[in-house]
């Protein structure tokens, strides 16, 4: 652990408020504009500021306030929210590693580096997506499927434990989620046969208070001992495969305090190969292999499954159903969830019960299925499924299919955004498809569990990315800006009428949320693949974006990869003000 000279760390800490992160404070964020100390700008992840300092008028004079490297050889992709309070800013940096940062100046506080061991089978990059804070703790996970607690003031370690094991394929990439003293957590390795599960410790202690899997068949836990069963065994499973199901819950989940329920998502079931898990055979519900490929509501008190909406059921095509639900309310009052699928579609369901209400297309040529139906079930195009390896010559490759999106999905893990001032969402997406053929495959421990074969393409020559403006009440697409390299980073927006998102050249930016015009762009020297946040400081307005190319493009992006490995790697966290006699000018 690298720290300043012991005499200047504590002079600055003798200076700082003593402070801790309460409840209150998290349930608060969105409203509390001079912190952020919750991952997605409140814990319903809407990614919103009512500051409206810096807006589309004065929006022009945002000027760079300070830059901090990374440092080192450890680059690739840099994907962190930061979290600022009470002068510290944290951020999480790619191998496990963890960083607060002087707010003002943008000098080192201390780091902290996971010790990782040899043999992390992470999937797709060695990237983190941030940490969470509570009480005087801040608390984040590493890619050997740990989860660690640290003094927010000093790094020194308070608490770790184990996730599960790292050997197996597991891993652990999400920024956790704090409710009511519970640090609630997913995990990582969907390829590797693993079984999803969501997880809740006491904060103080680390100590496990309960656990749900969320694969049909398997025993959650609650203080210790067995409570109830993950659905009904072998009700949507055949056999045995159900044990190795996959349902990564990998991104980590939301929080709907007004119904008082955790959200989270569960990924692909394994192995890909759906003839294997009779999904590509069954449409009667029997092969919709529960609850993969499905968002969950769970009661944060005691982990008990309250809904689930799959929206991929018989999933054959990598379309992880992980992607964030926020929570808002529509123009006409009513509370709602929205999401936007690896399969294309963007959702909006009923915050009571997770019921479906409505969907849409968000990106083009779709060829896995043909629309939603009535009750939110896909309509599927099976001869768009990949073929059964068993009804091959040789038994070793199923018939190739194209199919759109491709496994890297119309979005991926990359965060939109709502407006409370527009109403609408903004959604980073991409337009690509895929080559992609089922191969015999049997699980072993540690191995990747594909059962599939792909190739990744472009769908267009002159855009892959396309940032869109949704409106989740009519359902209509107001606008797009188009790009030509994948966005893979997130979205915020501000009462402002900005729009502000990062692309893989490079280009930090910001839009009209009404037009979609570029009112101001600033190049960061490398690809821009996480998550911007804005707050208050000293009567000015600021905003920071972490900069640092890589992610699963460049590892699993076929064609497109190949199109896009110009790009630089990096590590620099940029931090921009609007100076006060700026703000009023034009």
């Amino acid at each position: 652990m690298n720290r300043f000279v012991a005499a200047v760390a504590f002079g600055m800490l003798a200076t700082m408020g003593q402070a801790e992160v309460t409840e209150d404070m998290l349930a608060n964020d969105q409203t509390m504009t001079d912190q952020v100390v919750t991952n997605g700008m409140g814990r319903h992840l809407q990614r919103y500021s009512p500051l409206d300092m810096l807006n589309r008028e004065n929006v022009k004079n945002l000027v760079p306030a300070w830059a901090f490297s990374l440092g080192g050889e450890k680059q690739r992709g840099q994907e962190t929210q930061p979290l600022v309070y009470d002068g510290i800013m944290y951020i999480t940096g790619s191998y496990s590693r963890l960083y607060a940062i002087d707010v003002k100046t943008g000098k080192e506080i201390w780091q902290y580096d996971a010790r990782l061991p040899e043999g992390i089978l992470p999937c797709c990059d060695v990237i983190n997506r941030g940490a969470a804070l509570y009480g005087d703790k801040v608390i984040f996970g590493t890619l050997d499927a740990r989860i660690v607690a640290l003094n927010a003031k000093t790094g020194d370690v308070v608490w770790r434990d184990q996730i599960d094991d790292y050997k197996a394929g597991y891993s652990y990439t999400a920024a956790p989620l704090i409710v009511n003293g519970l640090v609630i957590t997913g995990n990582s390795g969907g390829e590797f046969g693993i079984v999803g599960s969501v997880q809740a410790r006491d904060v103080n202690t680390g100590d496990l208070v309960w656990e749900r899997p969320v694969i049909e068949g398997h025993m959650g836990t609650l203080n210790g001992q067995e409570s109830t069963m993950t659905g009904t065994l072998n009700a949507t499973w055949p056999g045995d495969m159900w044990k190795t199901g996959g349902g990564a819950t990998w991104l980590g989940g939301s929080y709907d305090e007004r119904t008082d329920t955790l959200i989270f998502g569960a990924g692909n079931p394994a192995p890909w190969n759906s003839w294997l898990r009779d999904a590509g055979q069954k449409n009667d519900g029997t092969g919709d292999n529960l609850y993969a490929a499905s968002r969950i509501g769970i009661n944060p008190a005691d982990g008990e499954i309250k809904w689930h909406f799959q929206t991929t059921p018989r999933e054959g095509w990598d379309y992880d159903g992980v992607n964030e639900v926020v929570a808002y309310n529509d123009r006409a009052g009513n509370q709602r969830l929205a999401t936007a699928d690896r399969n294309g579609f963007f959702y909006v369901l009923d915050a009571a019960d997770g019921g479906f209400v409505s969907a849409m297309p968000f990106v083009k040529d779709i060829s896995w299925a043909s629309g939603i139906d009535e009750n939110g079930r896909p309509i599927f195009v099976e001869e768009n499924r990949p073929g059964d390896p068993a009804e091959a010559a040789d038994g070793k490759k199923g018939a190739v299919i194209f199919a759109s999106p491709s496994f890297l999905g119309g979005k991926n893990w990359m965060p939109m955004a709502f407006s409370q001032r527009t109403g609408n969402f903004y959604v980073p997406s991409n337009e690509w498809g895929m080559d992609i053929w089922n191969e015999p495959v049997t699980y072993k421990k540690g191995a990747a569990y594909l059962g599939s074969g792909f190739t990744i393409k472009p769908n267009y020559e002159d855009h892959i990315g396309s940032l869109k403006a949704i409106d989740p009440d009519t359902m209509e697409l107001k606008w797009e800006v188009k790009n030509d390299a994948p966005l893979w980073g997130g979205v915020m927006t501000t009462a402002g009428g900005l729009v502000f998102y990062g692309t893989p050249e490079g280009e930090f930016v910001a839009l009209d949320d009404e037009t979609g015009e570029k009112l101001w762009s600033f190049q960061t020297g490398s690809g821009i693949v996480g998550q911007p946040i804005t707050w208050e400081q000293d009567g000015e307005q600021y905003v920071s974006v972490i900069s640092g190319w890589g992610g699963a493009v460049p590892l699993w992006g076929g064609e497109v990869a190949k199109k896009v490995n110009y790009l630089n790697q990096g590590g620099l966290l940029w931090t921009f003000r609007l100076p006060k006699e700026l703000a009023s000018a034009n």
